[in-house]
């Protein structure tokens, strides 16, 4: 059985697995923004801009709300939070493999210099 939680994650990586998309977040880390200024960066519609703005929103990586005509977005950290909460175990597992190798690097590098001064 799939939980909500793994439903969530696929959903946040697959909004992040877009260039597109991950610019428009950067965008909106500096403040609110309209869809037609999200999309202004890019050689894209406004329909194109939507479609990533609701990727984004299905992940719940923004807050979308109508003024009148104008839909403005803006970011909705949280489920960043829980992508970096995952990411994090992997991190510690590769943090702990190059500390290993670096030690082992640095006990071969002091045997290479050890045998070079022996006479």
């Amino acid at each position: 059985m799939v939980e909500q939680h793994d439903v969530q994650l696929d959903t946040v990586f697959h909004a992040l697995g877009d260039a597109t998309r991950r610019t428009m977040l950067l965008q909106l880390a500096g403040g609110e923004q309209t869809v037609g200024q999200l999309a202004e960066p890019f050689a894209m519609s406004l329909a194109a801009a939507s479609k990533h703005v609701k990727a984004l929103e299905n992940a719940g990586l923004i807050r979308r709300e109508v003024r009148g005509r104008t839909h403005v977005c803006r970011l909705a950290p949280g489920p960043l939070a829980s992508a970096h909460a995952w990411l994090s175990f992997y991190e510690r597992f590769w943090t702990d493999r190059l500390d290993v190798l670096e030690r082992l690097l640095r006990e071969e590098d002091a045997g290479t210099s050890k045998e070079g001064h022996e006479p």
